[in-house]
């Protein structure tokens, strides 16, 4: 068994040599987001094994009895050195029996993190992985801007949501949380449903996935903790109404009344209403789901339950206790988002200049991507300051990106029209610059939804047109005409519903809004 005090002692060297190790990688010029990323890793990495070496070295000193007997084995003859002599030829044994195992496990982990190779060691020539991309996907580009597709399709598939978005307006959307909380534009009968807490969840669950991967040295866990204590206060003051149901909010005004039914997870104003429901087919599918399931679903309502005269237990509900996994979602989300501010402002620049390219161009752009950087040369080093003041884009006029992340030519923005704004009612009063945006903006989704809205196909008649008023003037005048036949599609079009029952798109549309499908 080792010396506790030779651990310690070893436990304090290998913290200085982490220490200098941490200086020496910080202490290096970062000419691109590439390698001040892998640095940034490599620091984080390097500062998890201090940190735990130190808690390994408290312990250490906290177990005073182990310390006491060995000092006092040390210490018992004064004159008499037999029993450090015998520990010392121990150590020179080992040393001569294996003197390979100089150069440790320690020395090997110091030397991977400054990517240098240990003496007496040959390098071995060929070409790793970098670990630090395969983190992101190839929409992040290196931990640069963010990847809310999926989170932007879930958001356009929740209920009660009122006008789908586009992909730059949901990051509008989110960039507005940054003066309140994230999503307060959704109508509340929207954010108290089963699906915004999912697509909360997941948006919450990536935005953390992001900051820690982009941000390695960032304590997000520390931060994420003290948004959770400010929510508490909030809730336990009853701060956040905007978490009540208007049936639940009604039921407490009314003193507290009540029915809640576990296995529907839903609450019932009345006896009589509650007492009707437990013959339906749904609640009955309900109880045989929760009798099969190991745990009974969680008591949103604490201890407190409201006794009746069919024998049955129902617990009083608190107005806001089944939402606060919501809520409290919602609250981390806004924090992480405001954190994320400048990458989600990047992120939307980025879409944008994409947005502007051409299928040439963009297939340019990802062959560029894909192309394996070299390593700088170590002779220009030297001059890394001077290289990153090069690559700083001097853009005074705000032209947009090029392909190869450039300003374009301002000849070229001006062939192009890219100064002239071009606004469609249709499509929300959005603003398109340029006359190429604007004539491609008709076949694209947005103009088709808001045709859709006014119940008008997007057909070649209507191009052009940009105005709600103009757009249903034309619809009439074509009416009178005679000329019904760009209407048909409307109707010729078939849909099917989940038991496999047939419509065109006009009946299927009427019966889904009467609830009837």
């Amino acid at each position: 068994m080792d010396s506790i005090i030779e651990v310690q002692r070893q436990t304090h060297e290998e913290i200085e040599h982490f220490e200098r190790a941490l200086y020496t990688i910080l202490s290096r010029p970062q000419t691109t987001h590439e390698s001040r990323l892998q640095t940034e890793h490599k620091a984080a990495q390097i500062l998890d094994r201090i940190q735990s070496r130190a808690v390994a070295l408290n312990n250490q000193y906290q177990d005073e009895d182990t310390r006491k007997a060995e000092i006092d084995i040390l210490a018992a003859q004064p004159h008499d050195l037999t029993e450090f002599y015998n520990r010392l030829g121990k150590i020179q044994e080992h040393y001569a029996k294996y003197p390979e195992s100089a150069a440790s496990g320690f020395d090997l982990e110091i030397a991977a993190f400054l990517d240098e190779g240990v003496e007496g060691e040959e390098e071995e020539e060929y070409e790793e992985d970098d670990p630090i991309a395969l983190l992101f996907s190839g929409e992040e580009q290196y931990g640069k801007y963010l990847d809310l597709y999926a989170n932007h399709t879930a958001y356009n598939n929740l209920k009660n949501i009122g006008k789908r978005l586009g992909y730059l307006q949901y990051l509008d959307v989110l960039l507005a949380s940054q003066s309140a909380t994230v999503h307060s534009e959704l109508p509340k009968e929207c954010r108290l449903t089963r699906d915004y807490e999912l697509y909360i969840k997941a948006l919450h669950t990536y935005l953390l996935s992001f900051m820690k991967r982009a941000q390695p040295l960032v304590d997000v866990e520390s931060q994420q903790k003290e948004a959770e204590n400010e929510f508490e206060k909030q809730w336990e003051n009853d701060d956040m109404d905007d978490w009540v149901e208007a049936k639940q909010a009604k039921a407490t005004e009314n003193g507290g009344e009540g029915i809640w039914c576990a296995a529907c997870q839903k609450l019932y104003s009345k006896q009589t209403v509650y007492d009707a429901h437990l013959t339906s087919k749904k609640h009955i599918k309900a109880t045989a789901k929760q009798a099969n399931s190991e745990q009974p679903p969680p008591n949103p309502n604490g201890p407190a339950s409201s006794h009746h005269e069919n024998g049955h237990s129902h617990p009083q509900v608190s107005p806001k206790a089944k939402h606060r996994t919501a809520a409290l979602l919602t609250h981390l989300s806004t924090k992480l988002l405001a954190h994320l501010a400048p990458v989600l402002n990047d992120t939307k620049s980025n879409v944008e200049r994409r947005f502007s390219l051409t299928a040439r161009e963009r297939e340019q752009e990802l062959l560029e991507q894909s192309k394996p950087k070299a390593p700088a040369p170590a002779a220009k080093a030297e001059g890394a300051e001077e290289e990153e003041e090069e690559e700083r884009i001097y853009n005074p006029l705000k032209l947009p990106l090029g392909w190869d992340g450039k300003p374009i030519p301002y000849w070229l923005y001006k062939l192009h029209g890219l100064g002239v704004e071009y606004r469609c009612e249709i499509c929300s009063d959005h603003v398109y610059m340029g006359r190429k945006n604007f004539d491609r903006h008709f076949q694209e989704s947005r103009h088709a939804f808001g045709m859709r809205a006014l119940g008008l196909p997007n057909t070649k008649h209507f191009h052009e047109i940009t105005r709600i008023e103009d757009a249903l003037a034309l619809a009439e005048k074509l009416k009178r005409e005679g000329r019904n036949e760009i209407f048909e599609q409307e109707t010729m079009e078939e849909l099917e519903d989940e038991e496999g029952n047939v419509y065109n798109r006009k009946t299927y549309e009427d019966l889904k809004k009467q609830g009837l499908i």
